[in-house]
């Protein structure tokens, strides 16, 4: 009588952190309030509790990526694709990093600036937000941050693609997202939106393939893979 295979809880680790940043994505989209931020208005924005949330929502998925791609790779450990998952992780924790740091500056900085503006009704203060947002080293930290993020996707989706025990086409529209996620900064607030909705589904179907995948595939099977 066979023995039941118990699931891979790394595997499932993986699956729920897909899950949760696919959300947080959206969250951090549809909660950020998007005011002209060349006003005291959009100044005042920056203090919101909706602003802090949406951005720290985006620091915690951005942590969780990289995260479930390391999980991809213990689930493909022992086969010809767990170095591929493995330099995903890698590059994908370097550039999340990166990009965390610019983020930092806009929940804590953005929020000083935003308070003192308000305090003294000097909508100019906003031109102090865009002297560190817009700093050549800052943009230059971040854009290489972006650009490693989406690297990284791009080779999970290789990993996934040839994994033998995920659906090969999973691991593409999340792919796809991530290469845009410089260019949606530059669509309007719907837009925005629509687009980290689309990030929630492409990860919603990771994270239910590596589930199913962790109960599914026993590891003798992963070896030829």
């Amino acid at each position: 009588m066979p023995v039941p295979q118990a699931p891979d809880s790394r595997t499932r680790t993986g699956a729920i952190a897909f899950g949760l940043a696919g959300v947080l994505f959206v969250l951090y989209e549809a909660v950020a309030p998007r005011a002209d931020q060349t006003t005291l208005e959009g100044a005042e924005s920056w203090t919101t509790a909706g602003w802090a949330v949406a951005h720290v929502a985006a620091i915690v998925a951005l942590i969780l990526v990289p995260l479930a791609y390391g999980s991809l790779r213990g689930h493909l450990e022992g086969t010809r694709n767990e170095k591929t998952a493995f330099l995903a992780a890698t590059i994908g924790y370097i550039g999340s990093a990166l990009t965390i740091s610019y983020y930092g500056a806009e929940v804590y900085g953005l929020r000083a600036i935003g308070e003192r503006a308000v305090a003294d009704g000097d909508a100019t203060m906003t031109e102090v937000a865009d002297a560190f947002r817009l700093d050549s080293v800052a943009m230059t930290v971040f854009a290489i941050g972006l650009v490693l993020i989406a690297v990284a996707a791009v080779i999970a989706a290789v990993a996934v693609w040839r994994s033998g025990t995920l659906n090969r086409w999973s691991g593409v529209p999340f792919a796809a997202l991530m290469v845009t996620f410089l260019p949606q900064f530059f669509l309007p607030h719907s837009g925005r939106i629509a687009w980290g909705a689309l990030v929630t589904i492409a990860a919603l179907w990771l994270a239910a393939e590596m589930w199913r995948a962790a109960a599914k595939t026993p590891a003798k099977d992963l070896q030829a893979a």
